[in-house]
């Protein structure tokens, strides 16, 4: 089913821009940053280029997504249903326990976390690289050029801001489906 859906992504015009052999960071163990988020064609393209990595990737989703028919093949695709009304849904502690069980998570997330346009994105992705001691992999999807890739990983500082300052920068609000609905920094 994976190969299937990289080849349907590609068949719709989507270039996979996978890091060229002895460049790829570590991506068996990371927090993966995915932005601009404002449409849901991003997980769509997004799946496909975890798969073309070879990373099974876990994704937040929110809950209410989790419905038949579709609930069996999201779970068995590593989606985590993720309470998003609730702020003390312990969320980062268990994203850390799980990095702490083994050699490979890896987690994808959106900070914006949702499609309307933010602001502020959420520090949960950092809280959790930060508490897990695992890099940052900013990734893309830039609908202006059809293209989907990642851009160098970052070590979490002490810093929250400065992190944020410097992962935000990479992403322009061209790169969105709906541009109208990313804020630039």
């Amino acid at each position: 089913m994976r190969r299937i859906w990289i080849a349907v992504v590609k068949l719709c015009g989507w270039k996979l821009n996978l890091p060229e052999p002895g460049t790829r960071p570590e991506l068996s163990r990371c927090v993966f940053v995915v932005a601009p988020h404002t449409s849901i064609d991003d997980f769509l393209v997004g799946i496909a280029y975890l798969w073309a990595l070879n990373v099974n990737g876990h994704v937040f989703i929110k809950k209410e997504f989790f419905r038949w028919p579709v609930k069996r093949l999201m779970l068995k695709n590593g989606c985590i249903p993720i309470d998003r009304g609730n702020r003390h849904n312990g969320m980062i502690e268990a994203a850390v326990h799980e990095f702490g069980k083994g050699d490979t998570f890896s987690l994808v997330i959106t900070p914006e976390a949702t499609r309307k346009p933010v602001r502020r994105w959420k520090r949960g992705f950092w809280e959790i690289a930060h508490r897990a001691n695992v890099p940052i992999v900013p990734a893309y999807l830039d609908f202006s050029k059809k293209a989907v890739g990642i851009f160098n990983a970052v070590t979490p500082t002490d810093d929250f801001e400065a992190d944020l300052l410097n992962i935000r920068r990479l992403y322009k609000k061209e790169m969105a489906k709906y541009p109208e609905k990313f804020i630039e920094t």
